[in-house]
Formats: C-alpha cells, structure tokens, sequence
C-alpha cells in the first residue's frame, strides 16, 4: 500500500502537523517512515526506547496516520497507578462492585472504544494484571471489576516501555506469552546521543515555542552537541526552559548553561577572541600554585568591543623561560575559552606575535606541568630521574615541636598586632579567648620557645 505524504508527514485528519522534530540525515527518518506504514494497519506497536526519546509522540503520530485518527487517543502509564486501582482504571467497575462504588465507571478501554489505547510503561504492570491485558488481547473482551458480564472491545493497542523486555521475560518479571502478543510491530526509537544532529534542530523549536528571539552563541551548541542527554529530548527540552528564565545577557552563552553540561566540555569551545600577557612582578611559581592564576597576573575586564586582557612580560625576569606560557595559561584559566594571542617582549626590541587557539585544558595542563619546572629551577624541587618533580622532605623531623613553634609565632605576631589585647588576638586567629588563655597558660612550660613573648593584658 503506497504511503500518502500526508502521513509521512505526522499531519492529523484535521491538518494540524505533529512536533516530529529531526535534521535531513537524522535516524528518525527511517523511523518515522516505519511508523507511518504501520499506522494503516490495526497491528498492534511496541515502542521501546529510552526515557525521554518521544515515545508518547510517536504513538499519537501513529495514530493521526491511522483510520482511527477521528476516534479518541486514550493514554495510561502503567506506573503512576497504584498496583490496587490499575485493574479499575483499565476496565472500569459497576456499582456496589467494592466499598464506595455508589456508580459504575467506565474504565480507559471503554474509553478508547473505536480509537487507540496507549499503554505506556508497560513494563512496569503487575504479573496478576498482564494475565487479564493477555486475554483481553486475545478475546478482544473483558469484564469489569465485579461484573461478570464480557463486554466487547474495539481499539488499536499501542504499548510502549523503556526496559528490555525480553530480559524481564528470562527474569520472570513479565509473561513471555503477554511479551509475544505485545511483538507484532516493534519499533525502536533512538537516544538523543545517537541524533545528535537533531540537537540544533530541536533546540531552535522549543526556543522559538517559547517565544525566544535572543541570540545563542555558536559555542552552546558546541556544549550540547558534546553532552550526554541521559534524559535525552525531554532533559533537552528542560534545558531550554531553564536557560530562557535565567539567562539574563541579549546572547545566550556557555555560561549559562548548567556546570554539567558545559565543564567536561569546555576544552571543544573555541570561541573568538583575544588575550596578550600582562606585566607583572609575581613570582610564576607563587602565581600558578595549585593551577591557579592570582588577580594580580590578571588585567583588569576590557570594555564592550574592546581588545582582551593585556600583559607583558620582560624576558629578563625571574622565570623567563617560562613565563610567559605560564601568564596565559593564567590569563585563559579565569577567563572564558577564547583564542590566545600570546605576546612576550623578548628584551628591547620589537614583540614577537603569534595567534594560536589554544584549550582551557591543553593550558591547564601546561600550567601544571610549567609551575613544577619553575620551581625546580628555583631549587623547590629535585628531579633527579626525568619522572615528574617532588617536593624535597628531610627525615627525621620532630613534628609536634615544629607544630608548637609554629603556633607560638602566629600567637605572638597576633599579640603584638594587637597589642597584647587578648580578645582581638584570639579573633585574629579564629579561636575563642579561653582557649588562646588556656595556650598561654600552658606555653610557660615549654622547653624551646619560639622567641621573645609579648607581654600580654588582660584588657578587653
């Protein structure tokens, strides 16, 4: 039977187009022609697929390409119904049929009479209830609950869940022979990270349903086209709700978007800009220390339009040889990702430029490695082997002594920085008064005091 394009398609009996959204090339297009056969039939369909892959979708496009597109769309999930009132909501009940029953009800298959019944999460029907969906199935009859009367049904069975089913039958957590009647037409539909070149295309419908007209950098669609999705389009769908409340810029950047999403990524952007090194006297070992960059390496923000954070710095300082990697590798560690122009003035003479686009952790990496090797040319480090540096320890050492004369040098210095005013001393150094008291009290009995002790008071 040849395939109208109108079904193809996913436009309903009353012309109103289906939200099927996908790039030319995208796996869903083989799906979707699948689908769209399957429709002219009354076979019954088992979507499967991940959460949040559009199996509700499918289901209703399915049934807009069907003949029974003018009769009722009737959905249940099977695992928002308590396991005692599932059989109730399927199959209805009479009256008197248990305590509050004072009228009969129809229940969703009486519902659907005529149309198609979508039975989502199907996976997640209790094992007493799959015998009852069998026979209804095979019957096409059932009963209500406290009936017995058959009452015959007419619907087209669309069932859809994101477990593997076949492995639920081998654990005995669901009926092989229910599993059967279920396979007639399986359809699967392919996670988000399997399409990722629907991304854009899905990311462009739900910004413009939201009635969007802020611009979206190339670089955030750099980070969702790197994610995961777990959630798949319904976690993408979220997103963009999320970002059009917070975001608060006329561009849509990396930086709103969640940390999730945009940290293990931020390596792949590759945004347009532009960072020269600025002059400063800070050690690079001092500077860098745990991969950090200190705001003093750092100039201050440029203006709207205006060129990036600038620095120079002299070949002839402390750590030359690497110092200017080190600033820029800084400079690109607090900013946002950008293109580096590195400019490092080698002496009196003109400044050697060179523009290359360089990643937050290609930098972060030479930042590391680059503040050991300075601080094994200032004699920090020893690394003897090749192997990567260490700090040099001496053995045997008395800890708790040196831990003691530590401490009386900050209580002193905090002393006399106030004064011998024990109260302030004692906030100085985030304790309580009592306890500064009580290690007074007890330092007049050490045997190596750390040096001249201020004379304390008692003033307050």
């Amino acid at each position: 039977m040849p395939l109208l394009a109108t079904i193809v398609a996913g436009v309903t009996s009353m012309g109103t187009p289906l939200n099927l959204v996908h790039g030319p090339d995208s796996p869903l297009v083989d799906t979707r022609r699948t689908c769209a056969r399957v429709a002219l039939s009354d076979a019954t369909v088992l979507l499967t697929g991940e959460t949040g892959t559009g199996k509700e979708v499918f289901a209703r496009f399915i049934h807009s390409g069907s003949p029974r597109s003018n009769r009722p769309f009737v959905p249940v999930n099977c695992g928002a119904i308590p396991e005692a009132l599932i059989e109730s909501e399927l199959f209805g009940y009479v009256r008197g049929a248990f305590t509050g029953a004072v009228s009969a009800r129809k229940g969703r298959v009486a519902t659907a009479e005529g149309g198609t019944l979508f039975l989502d999460e199907i996976g997640e029907l209790p094992l007493a209830l799959q015998v009852k969906l069998l026979r209804l199935l095979q019957e096409r009859s059932y009963e209500p609950v406290g009936s017995s009367e058959s009452v015959p049904a007419n619907f087209r069975l669309i069932a859809a869940t994101n477990k593997d089913l076949a492995e639920e039958v081998r654990a005995g957590r669901f009926r092989s022979d229910l599993f059967y009647r279920l396979h007639v037409c399986p359809v699967r539909l392919p996670s988000l990270r399997e399409r990722r070149g629907d991304i854009p295309y899905l990311f462009r419908h739900f910004w413009t349903a939201r009635r969007e007209t802020r611009t979206v950098d190339p670089a955030v669609m750099q980070c969702l086209a790197s994610y995961g999705w777990p959630g798949n389009v319904r976690e993408l769908e979220n997103l963009v709700e999320r970002v059009s409340v917070c975001a608060e810029g006329e561009v849509i950047r990396a930086i709103d978007l969640p940390l999730g999403i945009r940290a293990p990524h931020l390596e792949e952007i590759s945004s347009v800009g532009d960072v020269r090194l600025p002059a400063a006297a800070v050690s690079p070992a001092a500077a860098l220390d745990d991969g950090l960059a200190p705001d003093d390496l750092l100039a201050p923000a440029p203006a709207a339009g205006g060129p990036g954070p600038v620095a120079v710095v002299s070949a002839s300082s402390p750590g030359s040889a690497v110092s200017d990697v080190l600033v820029a590798a800084a400079a690109a560690l607090a900013t946002p990702p950008v293109a580096v122009t590195v400019a490092v003035a080698a002496g009196p003479g003109p400044s050697d430029v060179e523009t290359a686009p360089i990643s937050l952790r290609s930098l972060a990496s030479m930042a590391n490695e680059l503040r050991h090797a300075v601080r094994a040319e200032a004699g920090a480090t020893s690394n003897p082997t090749g192997n990567t540096p260490t700090p040099i320890l001496q053995f045997p050492i008395d800890l708790p002594t040196m831990l003691r004369d530590l401490e009386n040098r900050y209580i002193n210095a905090a002393l006399a920085q106030t004064g011998s005013n024990k109260k302030e001393a004692a906030k100085l150094l985030g304790m309580g008064r009592t306890t500064l008291v009580e290690k007074l009290r007890r330092r007049s009995s050490d045997v190596r005091p750390s040096g001249p002790e201020p004379e304390a008071v008692e003033s307050e």
